[in-house]
């Protein structure tokens, strides 16, 4: 059988059982055979479509159940999975399906304002409650920052922000535009904390109307606002900007649009701070299932892509920090809390979307806990001495 030839390569450290569609078990790697992971396969198209596009077709088998999983979770095995593979591709087959479909999605992907608001409704606007299930009572939906990985959720994302605030080195009374706000608690915070004015802008229905009724509930509409509003549609100027999380859905046909953007909007003597996912490796193609199945149009670079647009559009990088193992804990916390809650989420969706949102979720983990993904933090200035010129204040 080709497919255990083909992982009996990949496999160097561990191994698993395989059964295929016909009922016969393989040994793949150097599994314990008394308590091994047991991989079932049901559906014989999968035995050549698992060679050919493990990269797509791994993920719809799960969801769709024609693959299942015995003495162990989808965890265990992706964990297993990514620690083998790496960074390295999966094979020449997938490396050359992932160049033609990441071709023509660059070719035919525009993520124009409409588009690029069809691309949020797709995620965001499907359950506020299915968010807060996982995400906490917060919604942050975004990486946090584990000064040990111990750390809980909830306090691991208030040293998120915590580290937001003093590389903006906000001053009272400044403007602050939050691009892509999510459910504005960011933007809130920071407005307590510094205590200036907030501006957050989203395309996200959900996060619109939930951020209207926060900030009147806070009675602090004289402090933050939320505006239904794509970034190339700003035109005030602010003394900080910040977007986290947001970046991965701009498309790469726009990051030059989306830095030209931030240039204009940024005061002379002002603060910019990118927090977005990226990659370790040289710029490749999207993967297939997440961009299908999560997040259309969606994209995480690898620093090269980045560096290029900002330097063209005017803007200095004054300060760049990459966050490595901090979203594989985040993820940890969101995947356990999501399969802890199984029987709410499905009071709201069917079988099929929990196994869609726990491959994603455990797939996520075991990236950025074994392959290239990480969390770029880029501040971005105007002037050479808009940010102080040592980095003790971030940490004092």
């Amino acid at each position: 059988m080709q497919l255990v030839k083909f992982l009996n390569k990949l496999f160097k450290k561990g191994g698993f059982i395989l059964e295929d569609a016909y009922g016969e078990e393989h040994v793949v790697g150097s599994p314990n055979l008394q308590k091994s992971i047991k991989l079932k396969i049901h559906d014989k198209k999968l035995h050549y479509k698992l060679l050919l596009y493990p990269d797509l077709y791994l993920g719809e088998a799960y969801t769709d159940g024609s693959i299942t999983i015995e003495r162990g979770s989808l965890s265990d095995f992706l964990n297993m999975a990514l620690e083998n593979i790496g960074r390295q591709e999966i094979n020449i087959f997938g490396k050359i399906f992932n160049r033609l479909t990441g071709s023509y999605r660059y070719l035919t992907n525009f993520n124009f304002i409409k588009k690029s608001k069809m691309n949020v409704a797709h995620h965001y606007d499907i359950s506020d409650e299915l968010y807060s299930l996982f995400l906490g009572p917060s919604r942050q939906y975004s990486c946090a920052y584990f000064n040990d990985e111990n750390e809980t959720l909830e306090q691991a994302q208030q040293n998120k922000i915590d580290h937001i605030i003093k590389k903006l080195h906000i001053q009272p009374n400044q403007k602050v535009l939050d691009i892509g706000a999510g459910w504005l608690h960011l933007a809130i915070e920071i407005a307590k904390k510094c205590r200036c004015q907030v501006t957050g802008i989203t395309l996200s229905e959900n996060q619109f109307k939930y951020g209207k009724q926060k900030i009147k509930k806070l009675n602090l509409g004289n402090q933050v606002e939320i505006k239904m509003m794509d970034y190339r549609q700003v035109k005030e100027k602010y003394d900080r900007i910040v977007s986290v999380g947001m970046f991965e859905h701009v498309g790469r046909k726009f990051y030059k649009s989306f830095f030209n953007t931030v240039f204009k909007t940024l005061n002379e003597n002002g603060i910019a701070l990118l927090h977005t996912i990226g990659s370790v490796n040289p710029p490749r193609d999207p993967h297939p299932w997440m961009t299908r199945y999560i997040f259309p149009g969606g994209y995480t670079p690898s620093l090269s892509q980045v560096v290029g647009p900002i330097e063209k559009s005017g803007l200095i990088v004054s300060d760049i920090e990459v966050l490595r193992t901090h979203y594989a804990h985040t993820l940890r916390h969101w995947k356990e809390r999501f399969i802890n809650n199984k029987d709410k989420v499905l009071k709201m969706f069917d079988e099929k979307f929990f196994r869609t949102f726990e491959f994603y979720l455990s797939s996520c983990e075991m990236a950025f806990k074994h392959g290239d993904q990480v969390v770029y933090q880029l501040q971005l200035t105007k002037t050479l001495n808009a940010a102080p010129s040592t980095r003790d204040y971030i940490y004092s």
